[in-house]
């Protein structure tokens, strides 16, 4: 999937959460609601924006929800 795209979803997600009064629990529902609706290859690519100049385009919100919950959204390694 584009990348550009990925992002816009993300912030549209952060959007919805940020206006939640407990900024923990914003940043909790952004990530439950990639690690849900995501497959395991965008939630990869997401988190592979983190570090990068494409990251300057996501939400605060969102780069904080993703950088706190990393390990919840990282996809389970394949088994061979």
């Amino acid at each position: 999937m584009d990348t550009h795209n990925l992002i816009v979803m993300a912030n549209r997600i952060g959007e919805f959460f940020v206006a939640q009064p407990d900024r923990d629990e914003a940043l909790a529902g952004i990530a439950e609601h990639i690690r849900k609706f995501w497959v395991p290859r965008m939630r990869s690519e997401i988190l592979a924006v983190l570090g990068t100049d494409a990251a300057a385009e996501l939400d605060d919100v969102v780069v904080a929800a993703l950088t706190t919950h990393r390990a919840r959204l990282e996809p389970a390694p394949t088994r061979a």
